[in-house]
């Protein structure tokens, strides 16, 4: 299993309305066929908890049949998959720093609970050669590295009993931060890839994004531009902006977007393990001639270090390449997005 260039199918089994009627219809066959026609090899589904069992960690047969269906899709239209546990019961990212909700690092039943999901799922999909496992979407908290690290290693001994050969894929803290994949452990198991998620600059690929604080609502962020203008609206996301506040690079473009995989990169050499980019995208408020180029130059970037990834997203979600934002850069998106 490869994983080389792949698109996620966000809003489908997460951040969505857990409904039947949704899971019927966000998503069909033809969704699936039309991303391997486009050339995509792969699929990452995340998933909420609510789509795999209920509040009592029963079984839910309703919502894994939506996920056993997306598998066999993908097995048709020779694809592979990873999923993508999106949230878990007792961690949310959208609560980062709530510990009144996000109490899976401090609870023991909660952890073993997330074992236990995980021993399902190994338990289910272990014959499946085109199935990958993502452990957590996005753990944030600084306090959370050191318990991060031993959940995972209790999380992979356990999945190996039953999918000895199944690809397991897990990232750092702060939201995936490339920079933080040197906090993990050396993994202890073969067939372990490292993830990371790639939206910087933030003030670009989320502009006008009502959801970080801050943000612009009344502005155009061009790409690429100068160093010192962006510094100056970066300041406006507070800690959302840091990583280009800080930056020593001299110009926004490939330099800085190398800048900010390398020390993904490093880490990745040194555990001796692949590297994938689970997600990366712009928002469709963005300039779409300046999406188009900010893609061009983290592909660029991508290909020079041998990153795999999956776009975010496939539609809807603010980010759906598919949909009519995007359609005057479509042809020239996708096919940067395959080669």
């Amino acid at each position: 299993m490869e994983l080389l260039r792949g698109i996620n199918f966000g809003g489908y089994l997460s951040q969505c309305e857990h409904s039947l009627e949704h899971y019927r219809t966000f998503i069909s066959e033809e969704d699936v066929k039309k991303v391997a026609e486009w050339g995509f090899d792969h699929i990452r589904l995340p998933i909420d908890y609510e789509v795999l069992e209920d509040d009592n960690a029963r079984e839910n047969k309703e919502g894994m049949v939506f996920v056993d269906q997306m598998i066999k899709w993908c097995e048709d239209y020779h694809l592979d998959i990873v999923l993508d546990l999106h949230k878990a019961f007792g961690y949310d990212f959208n609560d980062a720093g709530d510990s009144d909700k996000n109490n899976l690092f401090t609870s023991d039943v909660l952890k073993k609970r997330f074992v236990n999901l995980w021993i399902r799922l190994a338990k289910r999909y272990k014959s499946f050669k085109h199935v990958a496992f993502e452990l957590l979407n996005e753990v944030v908290e600084e306090e959370n590295a050191h318990l991060w690290n031993q959940l995972i290693n209790e999380t992979v001994k356990e999945i190996r009993v039953y999918a000895p050969n199944t690809p397991i894929i897990y990232g750092g803290i702060q939201w995936n931060s490339a920079r933080t994949l040197k906090l993990l452990d050396m993994p202890q198991d073969k067939n372990i890839i490292y993830t990371f998620h790639m939206y910087e600059p933030l003030i670009f690929t989320h502009q006008k994004a009502c959801w970080v604080p801050g943000m612009p609502m009344d502005m155009d962020i061009l790409y690429p531009q100068s160093m010192e203008y962006y510094k100056e609206v970066s300041r406006l996301i507070g800690d959302k902006g840091k990583d280009v506040v800080v930056s020593q690079c001299k110009e926004i473009g490939k330099p800085f977007l190398e800048e900010m995989v390398k020390e993904a990169v490093d880490a990745a050499n040194n555990a001796d393990v692949r590297l994938y980019c689970g997600e990366f995208g712009v928002i469709d408020r963005a300039p779409v001639q300046d999406t188009l180029r900010w893609f061009e130059d983290i592909m660029d970037v991508f290909g020079k270090y041998h990153i795999h990834c999956a776009v975010w997203s496939y539609k809807k979600m603010d980010f759906g390449i598919s949909d009519e934002h995007y359609a005057p850069i479509s042809k020239s998106l996708i096919n940067l997005l395959t080669k």
